[in-house]
This record gives C-alpha cells, structure tokens and sequence, in this order.
C-alpha cells in the first residue's frame, strides 16, 4: 500500500503542462481532503524535476511558494506552459 507521500508524488507527476491543481484536491485525491498543508510540505521537500510542484497551488488563486526560485520562479513557469 502506498503512503500518502507517495500518492500525493504520484498525483502531481501526472499533472500535465498547461494545468494545475489546488494543495486541497491533490489531499482529496490522494485521499485525505484535510491533509492541504501536508501536501504543501510533501512539495516544499521535493526536488525530483519529474515532480511538477510549481503546478500546486492554493485554493484562492493564489501561487504560494517553490522551492526552486521562489513565487517570482512559479509564476514564469507557469506563464510558459500556459497556466497564467
């Protein structure tokens, strides 16, 4: 059986360019719908480049932080893909 963490990996690995998903459906699909922080923590410790982390965010619109460069780094990131 897979641990939250790795459910929540796998999730967010499957996120494809031009889309994103809040911390909250991530938990809810991953099966904990209370757990948002928990997957803010699980991304703020990732640094696999197959895990798209900068393709999480919060649920009123906002980016939050990334780990790799900072919201200023999210946000090019997802311009470029299509997401803003």
């Amino acid at each position: 059986m897979k641990t939250f963490t790795e459910k929540v990996r796998a999730i967010v690995a499957k996120i494809p360019k031009g889309k994103s998903m809040t911390y909250k459906e991530v938990a809810t699909k991953a099966g904990n719908p209370k757990a948002a922080r928990a997957v803010g923590a699980i991304m703020r410790s990732n640094y696999n480049r197959d895990i798209p982390c900068h393709r999480v965010v919060k649920s009123d619109g906002s980016l939050g932080s990334y780990n790799r460069g900072g919201t200023l780094r999210k946000r090019e990131l997802l311009k470029a893909e299509g997401t803003l």
